[in-house]
């Protein structure tokens, strides 16, 4: 099956992204046949996005000491008393589909794509955080960090249209804040200096791209559409519009466009280094 070709805009349109994932669903169980089950099973039985993340959701972070059931249960409470967790999915379903060109359905991230999944997870704990359910919270920041290797403390605040790539050792620490349409690839570390208590995480701002590798360290500012350059230390705050890389990081030159998270460009021209 060839997979390529012009994306749809599908904006954020509830009934488009789940009739689009719902028709990419059934051509794919065509295509692929033994994937049939997973298929329905995931998608295709459920009447929307928030009953089918919320599925997903409790298969993929059931284990011997938490049932499936419960945290379905779990799930659907929340999509049901918090519907802006279901619009904070399908913004961060359009970010990856819009920005990954590994991305040519919406089916994928859902499926199979470990940091959107990831990413729904922490919202999970996150609401039940808000909730005052902490210890509940706690187990499915837990789960999350065991099955995809992405630790979000649960009271870290992060927006929406964001886009984590690859994901993998993503540690998003307890006090950290994340802006809107930010994104993000793996290895990154939004962290403290030490053991102090408090504020004491990094405050992204939005349209943020954040390289592979790179740490950012402390209670700092990162400007609204920077650019950080994969493997940089970050323990200084960054203007806005600006690039920096290095260890530690330094301010390089301009964003080099409007919207970094969106461009994705992490190429550093020769003049970025005199």
């Amino acid at each position: 099956m060839n997979m390529q070709g012009t994306k749809k805009n599908l904006g954020l349109d509830r009934d488009a992204i789940w009739s689009q994932l719902r028709d990419e669903a059934r051509a794919a169980v065509r295509d692929e046949p033994l994937l049939g089950a997973l298929i329905h099973a995931g998608l295709l039985h459920h009447p929307s996005l928030e009953a089918a993340l919320a599925y997903r959701f409790s298969l993929k972070l059931a284990s011997g000491e938490m049932s499936e059931q419960i945290l379905r249960e779990i799930a659907d409470q929340a999509y049901r008393s918090s519907p802006e967790l279901g619009d904070a999915a399908r913004a961060d379903l359009m970010a990856v589909y819009d920005r990954d060109p590994a991305t040519h359905r919406l089916l994928q991230p859902v499926l199979f794509f470990k940091g959107f999944q990831a990413l729904q997870a922490y919202r999970m704990a996150h609401w039940l955080w808000q909730q005052e359910r902490c210890d509940m919270a706690y187990f499915v920041q837990m789960r999350c960090s065991e099955c995809f290797g992405v630790d979000i403390h649960p009271a870290a605040v992060i927006g929406t249209g964001v886009m984590i790539d690859h994901a993998h050792s993503i540690v998003i620490g307890e006090t950290a804040t994340v802006g809107n349409n930010v994104s993000m690839l793996h290895s990154v570390t939004l962290g403290g200096t030490g053991k102090e208590d408090g504020d004491r995480h990094p405050k992204i701002g939005d349209g943020v791209m954040i390289g592979a590798g790179a740490k950012v360290l402390g209670n700092i500012r990162i400007g609204h559409n920077s650019r950080i350059a994969a493997g940089s230390v970050v323990l200084h705050e960054v203007p806005s519009c600006k690039t920096v890389a290095g260890v530690p990081a330094r301010v390089i030159g301009d964003a080099g466009c409007s919207e970094p998270s969106h461009s994705m460009n992490q190429l550093l021209g020769l003049d970025d280094y005199l």
